[in-house]
């Protein structure tokens, strides 16, 4: 049977409504978050930790729902995911002298909040799962590494148990970003509550947002005490912690306008979550036994009962017919790109310019304080190769029955063609 032309080619596309842009929390935001919004205005209370009147923080309400929802005994509320990460190695006590082991696929943020510490970043190879491969963490641990972050890319969670197994047998600490992965989970455990300490961000492209804003989870009390005086400047002084140990801080607080849509985003959380769930279910069942025919290798998934559901991600046989076929079925009308394929993307860690020149605020600090280290652009070639082989389709959770049909028709027909 002949086979339908392209839309690329001049055919008609397969996808004939627009899909939803890729805000998942966002393009939910309504009545709730409008109602929140107002209610703090009204109460003029615009500060977490007094204002007029005897009306209550919805700062203090965000971090005990969602302490709750992740599972843990403490969370911070602090003003942007890279403040989450600040914070986060501020507890684990990272600083001058130090190594943390990063992904070198993760928002340059992972990266950049280490040097902010005064310590070295250590770029780690991902692996078919897009994030960090162990193998390649534990052969990146030198005396000097201190602490671990695993990033759980694009609603993926980690290896949890190979990295927490590395970590324990050499005395590091884990930090789990979660900032891409709000809301999934491993092994029955949300994401952020299985490493020392978790850091989440409420930007406006992730799972639930209020603009900007982050969050901080742990259960050690040490550790939150310690985030808990780095994000406010007076320390821990209006926290109830003892002068004697009160440390430095500075100002990441986050503020009660953002308390109150993250709030009322997080009562959506689950919804959301379950919603690309179910689409994503659909699409890959769709496409699972085809990619297998055609040569083409679906991202691998440590937990798939556990992902979050943002995305399907493929991996071509080669960068040029990734690009052939993600071009193909951006012209079906699809939401598809390569992951990288030259652009500029502080996701990957061959753009992060000024790291890999060694380049800070005081000059080549904090390198320069430590014993060499060597970066350069081809230094991680599996996370390359991977990474320009890898089609990423998003997956919104106000796709309608039509589009999931639409959609696994378009990618039906460019396997057919281009595979």
């Amino acid at each position: 049977m002949a086979r339908s032309r392209l839309a690329i080619e001049g055919g008609t596309p397969a996808i004939t409504q627009p899909v939803p842009p890729m805000y998942p929390g966002g393009m939910r935001i309504g009545i709730e978050e409008e109602q929140a919004v107002l209610d703090v205005l009204r109460s003029k209370r615009l500060f977490r930790y007094y204002g007029p009147g005897d009306s209550v923080s919805r700062v203090d309400m965000l971090e005990k729902a969602f302490a709750a929802h992740v599972g843990v005994r403490h969370c911070i509320a602090v003003s942007s995911g890279t403040a989450s990460l600040m914070g986060g190695l501020a507890g684990l006590g990272i600083g001058p002298g130090d190594e943390v082991i990063v992904p070198a696929y993760t928002w340059i943020a992972t990266a950049s909040a280490v040097v902010a510490l005064g310590a070295i970043p250590i770029l780690a190879e991902i692996d078919e799962s897009l994030t960090l491969d162990p193998e390649d963490v534990e052969r990146k641990i030198t005396s000097r590494t201190k602490a671990i972050i695993t990033v759980h890319m694009r609603g993926g969670p980690c290896r949890m148990d190979a990295l927490l197994a590395i970590a324990q047998r050499h005395g590091l600490s884990l930090l789990e970003d979660v900032a891409q992965a709000n809301g999934a989970s491993y092994g029955g455990r949300k994401l952020g509550s299985l490493g020392h300490i978790g850091a989440f961000s409420l930007q406006f492209n992730k799972i639930i947002t209020c603009g900007e804003g982050g969050l901080i989870t742990t259960d050690d009390e040490t550790i939150w005490k310690r985030a808990l005086m780095y994000h406010d400047v007076i320390g821990g002084g209006r926290n109830g912690i003892p002068e004697e140990e009160t440390l430095l801080g500075i100002n990441l607080r986050m503020s009660e306008l953002q308390g109150a849509v993250a709030l009322a985003q997080l009562n959506k959380l689950e919804g959301v979550i379950g919603d690309m769930r179910r689409n994503k279910a659909v699409l890959k069942a769709s496409v699972t036994e085809l990619a297998q025919q055609k040569g083409i290798t679906l991202r691998d998934e440590p937990d798939p009962e556990g992902d979050a559901g943002i995305c399907l991600v493929f991996f071509a046989p080669s960068s040029e017919l990734a690009q052939q076929t993600a071009a193909a079925l951006k012209a079906e009308g699809l939401p598809a790109s390569v992951i990288y394929s030259g652009q500029k993307d502080y996701h990957v860690y061959c753009d992060w310019t000024p790291i890999l020149r060694q380049r800070s605020w005081a000059g080549n600090a904090p390198w320069g304080w430590h014993p060499p280290v060597a970066y350069d652009r081809d230094m991680c070639p599996r996370t390359l190769d991977l990474l320009q082989r890898a089609v990423h389709l998003d997956i919104s959770p106000d796709l309608t029955g039509e589009h999931i049909e639409e959609m696994s028709d378009g990618l039906t027909k460019v396997f057919n063609a281009l595979l």
